[in-house]
């Protein structure tokens, strides 16, 4: 669809640019509003269409977002499917076996969205456990399992979810998903690096990518379809809702907004492949329409709660920020770091955040985001800082104000969630990390990778007396298993033995509380 725009708005400047997104913007709309405008065709498929399994996503007390993509050839381009939109049917039960069926539809599944399909299933009742699945011809889908959430003025016991991030398929197996799904969560969050968008080959050799570093919309969809055959993901989509958002391998490596890494890149040729690569997201997503893309541009940012337990904050800091300073290496906090200019959010983003944290009356206000928050120095060696620019180290001023907003609002037992750096860290953040005496305002859990960088090691670096913020720190990889009261909020950090060959074992490495009005890090 992109690759066709006028060769004018590929150079570089902002009339260009402006040009770009709203010549992208209104050609990617026509044919996804018209997605049902055609007449659906009888199909007989000679393989399983539902190849790429199930998942639901985004729930709220009363609807579930039902996803599926068909695909019955999914390693091909075009994954098989005829030049034609087909009828794709629907079900909602209270049992795995159907007979207690409480709602139904059916829908065209077409090839301007890559033939997958969201469905928002609505009328549900509040706090339930429901059984969904798909049909179409004489093909039946793998049952999934999915939930709503209380209603807003509710007051649940308990919530347990799963953190996970950062799944390169050449550097591991997803086996550590076997037991996220025994761990039986409520949700899972993931917080971003859910594809890896590198040429077969790059980075790693237990399984190898197909085809070259991915950058038009048919390549990212049959990234994505690769992704979706591993039959551990498939499982644990099929077990419960999820929450995701991006990080940067969705689409360039270390991009910022319209700023590629690579050398001799234009903005406007940055915006073509996000464009591209923000449709397959969505695609390829159990996310509402209101995330539906328009060329370049995609609202990932949302929040959703678990009664007045939970408060949950899903957002985007890749999308709108502003370019990494310090060409995006490691160094201290310097003039440059600290320009207040600097954003990771974005203004837009930033006021719904701080205002949609003000209204907030649950007990626990969750933010799942990307990069690390804390102010961690990771220099063992020497005296020179060295933080990372990537992360909010590099946007130390926005950084502050998130925090002091936190503080001066009083917003209840604020937790952020985060990914991205392929270790576990445990930290308490305060205005100003490097100062001990402060008080903590907010307590962070970042999540290892699942499988990227392979086994990783149980040793860690020791960086505490640089790093007063940190109480644990681990290179394993795994995920995190979450569970909220009313008075605790405890993480569990899960870690998998071995990601590069099948039968590795998971196991809890270590346990933290943080009890609520207190925002301090204790071991379980």
């Amino acid at each position: 669809m992109f690759e066709q725009l006028p060769s004018a708005f590929q150079h570089e400047g902002h009339l260009s640019r402006r040009l770009f997104l709203t010549y992208a913007a209104s050609l990617s709309t026509i044919p996804l509003l018209g997605q049902n405008s055609s007449a659906p065709k009888k199909v007989s498929f000679s393989s399983n269409p539902f190849s790429m399994g199930v998942a639901s996503g985004d729930p709220d007390h009363k609807s579930v977002i039902l996803w599926t993509r068909l695909g019955p050839k999914p390693l091909e381009p075009g994954g098989g499917m005829p030049d034609h939109p087909v009828e794709v049917r629907w079900q909602v039960a209270t049992d795995d076996s159907f007979k207690k069926i409480v709602t139904s539809g059916k829908t065209t599944a077409t090839a301007s969205l890559g033939f997958s399909v969201h469905i928002e299933a609505k009328g549900l009742k509040p706090d339930h456990w429901y059984y969904y699945r798909f049909q179409s011809g004489d093909a039946t889908s793998a049952t999934g399992r999915t939930r709503t959430m209380p209603t807003p003025d509710a007051n649940p016991e308990k919530l347990r979810f799963a953190v996970t991030s950062c799944q390169h398929w050449e550097q591991g197996l997803f086996t550590a998903y076997q037991q996220m799904k025994l761990d039986q969560p409520d949700l899972v969050f993931h917080l971003g690096d859910y594809i890896y968008e590198y040429a077969a080959g790059k980075g790693g050799n237990v399984r190898r990518h197909l085809g070259p570093e991915i950058e038009t919309l048919e390549q990212y969809r049959l990234r994505y379809s690769q992704y979706r055959t591993d039959p551990d993901l498939q499982a644990m989509h099929a077990s419960c809702p999820w929450f995701l958002t991006w990080d940067d391998h969705e689409v360039d490596n270390n991009y910022a907004n319209e700023i590629s890494e690579q050398q001799g890149i234009t903005p406007a040729q940055l915006l073509l492949r996000r464009a591209n690569a923000y449709q397959a997201y969505y695609e390829m997503m159990p996310l509402r329409a209101s995330s539906l893309p328009k060329g370049p541009n995609m609202q990932l940012y949302r929040k959703g709660n678990f009664g007045k337990l939970a408060e949950l904050f899903v957002l985007d800091t890749r999308q709108y920020r502003s370019n990494q300073p310090n060409n995006d290496g490691r160094g201290p906090l310097n003039e440059d770091s600290l320009n207040p200019r600097n954003t990771l959010l974005g203004e837009e983003q930033r006021k719904w955040l701080f205002k949609s944290m003000e209204s907030s009356t649950s007990t626990w206000n969750i933010l799942a985001q990307q990069v690390m928050m804390a102010l961690v120095d990771r220099n063992t060696k020497g005296d020179t800082a060295s933080y990372s620019m990537d992360q909010w180290p590099g946007y130390a001023a926005e950084r502050q104000k998130l925090l002091e907003h936190i503080r001066d609002h009083k917003i209840s037992n604020a937790v952020i969630l985060t990914g991205d750096i392929h270790s576990n860290w445990a930290n308490e953040l305060r205005i100003n990390d490097l100062k001990a005496d402060l008080p903590t305002v907010a307590t962070e859990f970042v999540t290892t990778s699942l499988s990227s960088g392979g086994n990783g090691s149980p040793q860690a670096y020791d960086l505490s007396d640089r790093n007063p913020c940190n109480k644990f720190h681990n290179r394993e990889r795994g995920y995190i298993m979450c569970d909220l009261t009313k008075k605790t909020y405890t993480a569990d950090f899960k870690v998998i033995n071995e990601v590069r060959k099948p039968g590795g074992i998971t196991s809890s490495r270590a346990k933290f509380v943080v009890e609520a009005g207190k925002p301090i890090i204790h071991k379980a």
